[in-house]
């Protein structure tokens, strides 16, 4: 029994089972499970490929592998729950599990815009000052870069979960299938507090990293349209999946914002819609971007395959 405020405190999750046969109902519970699988062998897989290939220990490469090893930590704060949930009666989380699971996911998340920022000054570097390359992004500089990445997110993140554990709970239906910027709704009144450090939050871990990455971006791509064709190719090919996975990550975080923070009244499909897409469209489209775009990266992946192919 979880106790939180001298009271037990479970919230009722916005999941509804379906009062199905036992056939449909198991339909329900395997498709995400083997969702759930392929996002983890899929993403751990270009992480192992990075990890274990000398020629990927490179800046991008590492930076690419903390990308998707994020993708392998949200997701596994998401599916577990929802599997659960599909075999339960009661669909109800421990409000501390919620508050755990809503700081998870928006320090990873934060940590999402961080990770594209530096990719992208790690290309700026590489392809407008190549020459200073190895001795700008040195192997220190690297693990300082992520470090920053994984920790500053969670530095802000803390502070809003601390301060709604304190919070008195009136409403006990949580509006949505896992605990995002919807825990908001659920104390008798709404801190003004919180309100402004999750717009500092939002400035910090969101808005100025992507703006970062944009500008990087466009300096980068100001300078391949003023020269040969050889240049441009090569800004497209490292340029162009990071930007891919920017604009997909911006607008499931604009949606995010928009549903809670300026308290839009979405319909319950399109909450669940929108929802899935943070944990199906996103942690599925980074390894596919990244393991068919990167060069190198298809190069592991294909004598990978190729040799179990053989071996079996």
């Amino acid at each position: 029994t979880i106790v939180d405020l001298d009271q037990q405190s479970f919230l009722s999750t916005g999941l509804q089972k379906p009062s199905v046969a036992d056939v449909e109902r198991l339909t329900y519970y395997l498709v995400p499970l083997h969702v759930y699988v392929l996002i983890i062998c899929s993403n751990s897989t270009i992480v192992y490929l990075i990890w274990t290939h000398k020629n990927l220990h490179e800046p991008m490469y590492i930076f690419i592998g903390a990308l998707l090893f994020n993708c392998v930590i949200y997701s596994s704060t998401f599916y577990p729950k929802l599997l659960t949930d599909f075999l339960s009666e009661k669909q109800v989380i421990p409000y501390s599990g919620c508050i755990f699971q809503y700081f998870v996911f928006y320090s990873v998340g934060g940590s999402e815009f961080l990770l594209l920022a530096v990719m992208a000054f790690d290309r700026y570097v590489s392809i407008c000052k190549p020459l200073r390359y190895s001795t700008i992004m040195r192997k220190t500089t690297v693990k300082c870069l992520l470090v920053f990445a994984w920790l500053f997110p969670s530095f802000h993140v803390v502070v809003p979960a601390v301060l709604s554990t304190r919070s008195k709970i009136c409403n006990r239906n949580l509006e949505a299938i896992f605990c995002n910027n919807t825990i908001y709704t659920l104390p008798c009144m709404r801190s003004r507090t919180v309100t402004i450090i999750g717009f500092v939050i939002l400035l910090d871990v969101a808005v100025l990293p992507m703006l970062f990455t944009v500008f990087t971006y466009a300096k980068i791509f100001i300078m391949a349209y003023q020269s040969n064709k050889t240049f441009q190719r090569k800004a497209a090919e490292t340029c162009v999946p990071h930007l891919l996975v920017l604009i997909s990550f911006f607008y499931l975080g604009v949606y995010d914002v928009i549903i809670v923070r300026l308290n839009s009244d979405f319909p319950k499909a399109a909450r669940f819609v929108m929802t899935l897409q943070f944990f199906l469209y996103h942690p599925l489209l980074n390894p596919i971007i990244y393991g068919l775009k990167m060069k190198e990266i298809s190069k592991h992946l294909k004598r990978l395959f190729c040799s179990n192919k053989f071996l079996l």
